[in-house]
């Protein structure tokens, strides 16, 4: 008995070593046990993503930032107490000299003006009158039938009669003037940057109305710290580049330094003239930040886009044996002319590195270059040959 039973366990153990897929499932487990990591795949270039390092010029110098301001400007301001009536420039639109900008309410002027235009005429006539009978007063004083008080009291009411004349006179003008300050227009040919009142506003006495500025005349008003005051003389060159125009380098010349310093940020204001005024930008109040030219040395240059920086450690991938290798640098101060780095140390001229780097690369990740596709036309020629 207890040898069948050892028969018929021995025939079971051997029945279920044989059942298919037994042994793949125990070679399940050897396969997904831990091993190699498997390798990152080919990274493909195009020559666009590649930037080759060359030595450039490194401006030294203090840096100066500030606007673009035009150096003609008027605020224009109402000059009378009146209601406005017409505004006939709006923001941006160009003007003329002579132009009229806006319109105040003139009907008390005119008023006044009348008045005083009748004054005058009564008092041109009181010293006619005057006048003649002075005349009178001589004739009958040569032939000894008036006294001569009555001819000095003639002559005081002549002169009296001349400073009412005199001053009517002033009153018509002044009228004249008010009523053509009613009417503001361009003191020279621009544009309206800044409009102040709208129809029916009061525009009282000193109430700015509009701005006018010519863009032709734009230039650079900027700060430099008064640290570095003993390096700027006028003349000096001057590199920058203007808020809008980010492909331009723009290049000025120092025309004047304040004598004053700000009290609060102990800058000092510096103003720069473009060097060629035609090319300059036509708004004003645009940001622009540069450097004045005291001296240069030559360096590499590394734009920041090329940079990954993590605290003070800056790294690249560079491209060299068919690899890309992530490599620290060494960086110097930010060129506020062109907004690269210069790089001191970890990479030398002629070096290939990666344009715009994404995450995802890994050190000594291989690389291709792209082969640039073919013509249309090769293609077709390749076509025919084929089907010959």
């Amino acid at each position: 008995m207890r040898h069948l039973l050892f028969v018929a366990l021995v025939a079971a153990a051997l029945s279920a070593c044989n059942k298919p897929g037994s042994s793949d499932k125990a070679a399940a487990p050897a396969a997904s046990a831990p091993g190699k990591v498997k390798a990152a795949a080919t990274l493909l270039l195009a020559p666009e993503d590649l930037r080759a390092l060359n030595t450039s010029l490194l401006v030294s110098g203090p840096v100066i930032t500030g606007s673009l301001q035009p150096e003609r400007r008027a605020d224009l301001r109402s000059e009378v107490g009146a209601i406005v009536q017409q505004v006939l420039k709006e923001n941006g639109e160009p003007v003329r000299t002579g132009d009229l900008l806006v319109r105040l309410d003139d009907a008390s002027i005119r008023d006044s003006l009348s008045s005083a235009e009748e004054a005058a005429r009564a008092s041109s006539q009181a010293f006619e009158q005057a006048e003649r009978q002075l005349q009178r007063q001589k004739t009958l004083q040569g032939q000894g039938m008036t006294s001569m008080q009555a001819l000095e009291d003639a002559e005081v009411r002549r002169n009296n009669a001349q400073s009412d004349l005199v001053a009517a006179r002033a009153r018509v003008a002044a009228a004249r003037q008010q009523l053509r300050r009613t009417e503001v227009r361009a003191p020279f040919e621009g544009v309206v940057s800044d409009r102040k009142v709208s129809v029916g506003d009061t525009a009282a006495i000193g109430k700015e109305l509009l701005k006018v500025i010519d863009p032709r005349s734009m230039r650079f008003e900027g700060l430099v710290s008064a640290d570095r005051m003993h390096e700027l003389k006028v003349g000096q060159a001057v590199s920058f580049r203007v808020n809008g125009y980010p492909q331009t380098e723009f290049q000025g010349q120092v025309r004047r330094i304040d004598a004053t310093a700000n009290a609060t940020t102990r800058q000092v204001e510096v103003v720069v003239t473009f060097k060629d005024a035609a090319a300059s930008p036509r708004v004003s109040g645009l940001f622009a930040e540069g450097r004045v030219e005291t001296g240069g040395t030559q360096a590499l240059m590394l734009a920041e886009a090329s940079l990954l920086i993590s605290g003070d450690l800056a790294h690249v991938w560079r491209v060299a044996g068919g690899r890309v290798n992530r490599v620290a640098v060494k960086l110097g101060e930010r060129d506020a002319r062109s907004g690269e780095y210069p790089v001191l140390s970890g990479l030398a001229a002629g070096d290939r590195v990666l344009r715009n780097p994404s995450s995802g690369l890994v050190d000594g990740q291989a690389v291709e270059m792209a082969r640039p596709a073919a013509a249309p036309a090769a293609s077709g020629a390749s076509a025919a040959t084929a089907s010959k």
